[in-house]
C-alpha cells in the first residue's frame, strides 16, 4: 500500500516538534530555599557597677542646719524681767538672723505672745489673735523641732485668744444690758413725772 507522501512528511514534523518540546520544556529543578536559623534570643546581659549606693533620699542624710538660739534665749530672760521691749528686739534679731522657717514661726509666736500681755507697751490682743490664728494656719513643716518654751506661747496664745473674745463677748452684752437698763429707768422717770403732774392738775 503506497504511503502518501504529505501525511509521512506531517507525522515526520510531529514527532520533530515533540521531540524538541521535551528537550527545551524540561522543568527546573526546584532548589529548596534554606530558612534562615532562628536567632537566638539571648537574655540581656547584666553590667554590675561597683558604685556606691544612693540612698532614696539623698537630703535624708544631710543633717538640718544647726538653730543657734541665743538671742532667743535672751528674749526669754528680758520676758521673764518684764522687760517687754528688750524682748521683742531679742526675737526680731533671731527672726532675722535665722533663715529657717521653723525660727521665724518662733519669733512670730513670741512676739505674739508679748502683744497678748496687758502691761506690755504692745498690748492689742486682738493683733495677737489674728497673729496666732494666722500661724496656727501654717504651722512649721514636720520634723522642725521647736523650743519648749514657744510650744508653751502658743498652748498659751490658745488660751488666752479664747478668753479675751469670752471677755469681749460678756463686754458687749453688758454694755447692751446697761444701755437697754438706761433707757428703762429713762422711761419710769417719765412715768413718774407724768403722773405727779396728773395729780397736781386734780383739785
Amino acid at each position: 500500500m503506497p504511503v502518501n507522501r504529505p501525511l509521512f512528511l506531517v507525522a515526520c514534523g510531529c514527532i520533530f516538534l515533540l521531540q524538541a518540546c521535551a528537550t527545551t520544556t524540561t522543568p527546573e529543578a526546584v532548589v529548596p530555599v534554606e530558612e534562615a536559623p532562628a536567632q537566638e534570643t539571648r537574655a540581656p546581659v547584666k553590667l554590675t557597677l561597683n558604685l556606691p549606693e544612693k540612698p532614696a533620699d539623698a537630703t535624708a542624710c544631710t543633717p538640718p542646719p544647726a538653730v543657734d538660739r541665743t538671742f532667743l534665749e535672751k528674749g526669754f530672760n528680758n520676758l521673764a524681767a518684764g522687760d517687754y521691749r528688750e524682748a521683742v528686739n531679742y526675737f526680731r534679731r533671731y527672726q532675722r538672723l535665722e533663715s529657717s522657717s521653723g525660727a521665724d514661726w518662733e519669733a512670730s509666736i513670741a512676739v505674739a505672745y508679748v502683744k497678748m500681755i496687758p502691761q506690755s507697751p504692745y498690748y492689742n490682743w486682738r493683733t495677737a489673735r489674728e497673729s496666732y490664728l494666722r500661724l496656727m494656719r501654717k504651722p512649721p513643716a514636720a520634723g522642725v523641732q521647736l523650743h519648749e518654751q514657744i510650744v508653751l506661747m502658743r498652748d498659751m496664745l490658745a488660751i488666752l485668744s479664747g478668753l479675751h473674745v469670752n471677755i469681749n463677748d460678756l463686754q458687749s452684752e453688758n454694755a447692751a444690758l446697761t444701755e437697754a437698763l438706761e433707757k428703762r429707768e429713762e422711761a419710769l422717770r417719765r412715768l413718774r413725772e407724768l403722773m405727779l403732774g396728773q395729780k397736781e392738775a386734780i383739785p
